[in-house]
């Protein structure tokens, strides 16, 4: 997104980008999706390079509000704790998730590479995701769960989804048989791994539940009433629709 002055647009209301370079102020006011900052230009190109000083070049175009100001459209909300850091390198000490997405998306590389080394982004990115990573088709197969789960909610309270999780290949022995029935009887199971990393399977659903609940989904899982060896690796994920 490219932010220089413009002149106002003919119709109240409306944003008019600027049709050739103009001359900043030294103190500008910001519209970042609702939310207003006053803050200086030298701020904001503090970081030459990220995608905030660009916007504020000198040969940038620029969007304005109805009222004169400049207008990012992105959430307003966590704007405020990227300013902070700008101005005197202070950081945040609550929604932290959410200031390193708007980091992230200005490229203040070091309020980014700072953040990662917080305890919350730390787990989530090198942690948790890391392992994730080492779980084949994982992405898929949270797809694949919801979509069955919709599937079965027409004048439903709640679906569920039958999860087959196994950590290794001597896991995945103890399976095969279930797995077999299962097929012969048209019956959809999701099944997760094997995977090579230290997390077990409770880890698995764990991780499973909270990017579901991450969508919006009211979500719990069980074991399944399986008897026998397979009993430890089948499991009903039970979304609830109301």
């Amino acid at each position: 997104m490219s932010l220089t002055p413009a002149p106002r647009s003919p119709r109240p209301g409306l944003a008019a980008p600027h049709a050739g370079p103009a001359t900043i102020p030294p103190v500008v006011e910001l519209n970042v999706g609702g939310e207003f900052y006053t803050t200086t230009v030298s701020t904001l190109r503090k970081l030459p390079g990220s995608k905030l000083a660009e916007m504020f070049s000198s040969s940038a175009k620029a969007c304005m509000d109805s009222e004169g100001r400049f207008f990012i459209d992105r959430p307003g909300t966590y704007f405020g704790s990227v300013l902070d850091f700008l101005r005197s390198g202070q950081l945040p000490t609550q929604h932290i998730p959410e200031v390193y997405s708007e980091a992230q998306f200005y490229e203040i590389k070091p309020l980014v590479k700072l953040l990662e080394d917080t305890p919350k982004i730390f787990g989530e990115q090198v942690a948790r995701k890391q392992f994730l990573l080492r779980v084949p088709g994982y992405s898929e197969n949270l797809e694949l769960m919801v979509r069955l789960a919709r599937a079965e909610a027409m004048a439903a309270r709640s679906s569920s989804v039958l999860v087959c999780a196994v950590r290794n290949e001597e896991d995945t022995v103890h399976c095969v048989d279930t797995l077999r029935t299962l097929e012969a009887n048209k019956k959809s199971v999701v099944k997760f791994g094997p995977w090579k990393a230290a997390p077990d399977i409770k880890d698995l659903l764990d991780c499973v539940k909270m990017d579901i609940e991450a969508q919006g989904y009211q979500v719990s899982y069980d074991r399944h009433s399986y008897r026998g060896k397979a009993a430890n690796y089948f499991y009903t994920f039970l979304f609830t629709w109301w």
